[in-house]
């Protein structure tokens, strides 16, 4: 789970700021409904299938990123001043 809650700051300091009103729903949705944050690990990694409710375009980013196709070294969590950056 840590590696999911890790990957998951990594995820939204990435991509908060260019998501959608509906995407921010969602993924906040996402991320406070199930729980169980294993079944949010076991969807994102593709271990298990994600349920119809929270398969979307949120599920689909968050399954990437958590790919890592660049090999990003992704050692620490980001620091928390993204979060009140102004929007770009």
């Amino acid at each position: 789970v840590f590696m999911y809650l890790f990957s998951s700051s990594l995820f939204a300091k990435e991509n908060l700021n260019r998501m959608s009103e509906r995407q921010l729903n969602l993924y906040d949705r996402l991320i406070n409904e199930p729980s169980n944050d294993w079944d949010i690990y076991y969807w994102a990694t593709e271990a298990k299938p994600t349920p119809a409710v929270f398969e979307n375009d949120v599920m689909a980013m968050l399954k990437e990123f958590v790919k890592n196709k660049n090999r990003e070294q992704r050692l620490r969590q980001p620091d928390l001043e993204y979060l009140f950056e102004s929007p770009r």
